[in-house]
């Protein structure tokens, strides 16, 4: 009896969260996403497959996300997803505060590749070369996809929770 009641009382007591107005406009539209809740700042996130990264981007760009504050990359932790994540923002001259919205990819570690949105924001262009950098993403179809803080000839991602640092490393051509 008594586990019956606190079913009931967390039931009642769990909120319902409802689709903000970003997700129900892909919604609407026909892409497919998933709707992870609000930040603490308020700020829509939503899950995408890496194949519906493209099309999704395209509509928030057509939708009138025209700028992209930030993109870069982050472990979930030992065996599980890296995450590429998004933040996109519509800026207009009459708006007193923006609207934003986060857009995360999860990807397999054994194979985290996504499609490049340097062809949508081109402020993508050393984030996500950063992200590959640190985070072994791979951008598909970006134009100079190459390490940016790390040494070429680097094994290894070195922002990976699984990242195993080397005890020696010899600069090659120093002078």
């Amino acid at each position: 009896m008594a586990d019956e009641q606190d079913k009931q009382i967390v039931a009642e007591s769990a909120p319902i969260v409802e689709a903000g107005k970003v997700s129900k406009w892909l919604l609407e539209n026909g892409f497919d996403h998933e709707f992870m809740g609000l930040d603490a700042s308020g700020v829509e996130t939503l899950k995408v497959d890496r194949d519906f990264l493209i099309p999704i981007s395209t509509a928030l760009y057509a939708y009138g996300f025209n700028y992209l504050q930030c993109q870069g990359g982050y472990d979930a932790g030992p065996g599980q997803d890296l995450v590429s994540f998004y933040h996109l923002i519509k800026v207009s001259d009459d708006a007193d505060r923006p609207e934003e919205v986060r857009v995360k990819v999860f990807l397999q570690r054994e194979n985290p590749s996504v499609p490049s949105v340097y062809w949508i924001w081109k402020a993508a262009d050393w984030q996500e070369r950063e992200s590959y950098d640190m985070y072994g993403i791979v951008y598909e179809g970006h134009p100079n996809l190459k390490r940016i803080l790390m040494p070429e000839d680097w094994v290894g991602y070195p922002l990976r929770k699984d990242y195993i640092s080397p005890d020696f490393y010899e600069l090659q051509d120093a002078y």
